[in-house]
């Protein structure tokens, strides 16, 4: 079945860098476009960035456009998301997840859309 595995994740400085990924198995990964959202408690999941399956297009939300980037290696299977000059807003528990088509079109996200998603990686900005 599909598992979605993040990691790299922890507590970083406001100004700090991250850089998050996701092991994926159980379909075929290199077939279908990506996403990265976010959750806070007591907020709504919080989509951030999509990334087309052949990793040449993306999207992201504007409140991380030019500080996030996300990137994958259909070889190895894996998302990731390098994350810079990150602040105190973005502190949130990191989930990638998978587009529900086979599809080469780089997808509007919808939760409906994206349903299979990893547990999740925790993400702290303080000083």
């Amino acid at each position: 079945q599909v598992q979605l595995v993040e990691s790299g994740g922890g507590s970083v400085q406001p100004g700090g860098s991250l850089r998050l990924s996701c092991a994926a198995s159980g379909f075929a990964f290199r077939n279908y476009a990506m996403a990265w959202v976010r959750q806070t408690p007591g907020k709504e999941l919080e989509w951030v960035s999509t990334i087309n399956r052949a990793g040449d297009s993306a999207l992201y939300a504007d409140s991380v456009n030019d500080r996030f980037t996300i990137s994958r290696d259909n070889d190895k299977n894996t998302l990731y998301l390098q994350m810079n000059s990150l602040k105190p807003e973005d502190a949130a528990v990191y989930i990638c997840t998978k587009y529900i088509l086979a599809s080469s079109a780089l997808p509007i996200f919808r939760a409906a859309d994206f349903q299979h998603r990893g547990q999740g990686t925790q993400v702290t900005v303080s000083s």
